[in-house]
């Protein structure tokens, strides 16, 4: 079986307008670009992964039953625009939550990388390790993507260019900065020397 690169993706602000915690369905919009950018990853057969916090179920903001109604509307969208993504993984955890199931200091947390790690155990053996690549608005992304040893790239879009602007020193570099979701996987696919036409 040939080894195929696999692209972790941010949701929120990267894949969907940032909406602050999405508590209702109208408020999840997909970028118009997402559609083509997933296809792309599909016909290079890139797997692509979504991993995003989603602290507002341990908030209380909302239900992971909403949650799985919310991706429900992304698969659905997607697959009506003929893209599908391979994985998704979430972490509903906060240390502020008042449900104690959730009030953990946890290891899926991103910048932290068991969402990485479970998802790595999951695709395993199809995954070229030394082909991995983290898309992401904010530089918890990117820290996550460092921290995993992964190609990072930072879109604009989102939280983006506040965070490009306010960035800590202390802050990893991402590999690229790209505009958004489609110019970053355009990237990507450049990065790995595939032709695009």
């Amino acid at each position: 079986m040939a080894k195929r690169p696999i692209v972790f993706i941010d949701r929120d602000g990267t894949l969907n307008k940032e909406a602050g915690y999405i508590n209702h369905i109208d408020n999840f919009q997909l970028y118009p670009f997402v559609y083509q950018a997933i296809r792309l990853l599909n016909h290079f057969n890139i797997l692509s992964v979504v991993i995003t916090n989603q602290a507002g179920i341990g908030r209380g903001y909302f239900t992971e039953s909403f949650l799985k109604y919310v991706h429900n509307k992304m698969f659905s969208m997607l697959k009506k625009n003929g893209a599908f993504i391979d994985g998704l993984y979430y972490c509903p955890h906060h240390p502020s939550s008042k449900l104690a199931e959730y009030a953990v200091e946890c290891d899926c947390r991103k910048p932290k990388t068991k969402m990485l790690e479970k998802a790595l155990e999951e695709f395993s053996p199809e995954v070229d390790r030394k082909k991995i690549y983290v898309i992401g608005d904010k530089f918890s992304d990117i820290k996550m993507g460092s921290n995993f040893g992964c190609r990072t790239v930072m879109v604009k879009t989102g939280y983006g260019k506040g965070e490009l602007m306010s960035k800590d020193n202390d802050s990893p570099k991402p590999s690229k900065i790209e505009n958004n979701f489609l110019s970053a996987v355009l990237w990507i696919i450049r990065d790995l020397n595939l032709n695009v036409f």
